[in-house]
């Protein structure tokens, strides 16, 4: 049942959508930058747990309902849409605040991020994504057969993806943190963190404009 004939194909699927660029890529990348590799693995991980929210919604049929439930899905997409607006005007914030800053202030150490707000962020982010509901109920389906308990194939299918994302993310990661001296000097600081808050900007106010599938 788990490595099955139709496991293969949902390998290398996934594999290429997970490579794919999008909101996950940028919060870890806005998130290492803020708090250092330790801030960019925990939102790493909290995204990817997310995943298994969404197989367990697609395999008891709930994604279903919201598809066919007007308000219900306009809902929970101006819910995500209102989350990365919101997370994209704190990093603009946060960029404006650094103005007007000495420019032989560099090297400065990473915030120091409570582990929960990492997690918070990740997870929400993840979870609050209409998109990712449509994706795995629309995608999963087509790897679970007939006979399969439709649960525990999703949420190994879930786990599967779980495992790539991670390693692709936390690539981001060390790439991201390899660059640390550089990130920490504070004008660069201050262009990443206005750059990835207009575009968790652009990407909610997409999402909030965007048509019911």
């Amino acid at each position: 049942m788990f490595f099955d004939a139709q496991f293969w194909p949902f390998l290398v699927a996934i594999t290429l959508l997970t490579l794919t660029p999008g909101v996950d890529t940028l919060l870890v990348i806005r998130n290492t930058s803020r708090g250092g590799t330790r801030d960019g693995v925990l939102t790493s991980v909290a995204i990817c747990s997310g995943l298994f929210v969404h197989a367990t919604v697609s395999a008891l049929g709930i994604s279903l309902i919201l598809l066919q439930s007007a308000w219900a899905f306009n809902a929970l997409k101006l819910l995500g849409a209102g989350y990365l607006i919101w997370l994209g005007v704190k990093s603009l914030t946060s960029a404006r605040r650094g103005s007007g800053l000495p420019v032989a202030d560099i090297g400065v150490e990473h915030q120091r991020v409570p582990a929960w707000i990492s997690l918070r962020e990740g997870f929400l982010s993840n979870v609050l994504n209409p998109k990712t509901v449509v994706f795995y109920m629309a995608f999963l389906p087509q790897f679970i057969a007939p006979g399969d308990p439709a649960l525990v194939k999703s949420l190994w299918l879930a786990s599967v993806h779980f495992v790539i994302a991670n390693i692709w993310q936390m690539s981001v990661v060390l790439m991201v943190g390899s660059a640390a001296r550089w990130l920490a000097k504070r004008w660069v600081s201050r262009m990443m963190e206005g750059a990835t808050g207009t575009v968790l900007v652009l990407f909610g106010v997409k999402l909030a404009l965007a048509q019911r599938p």
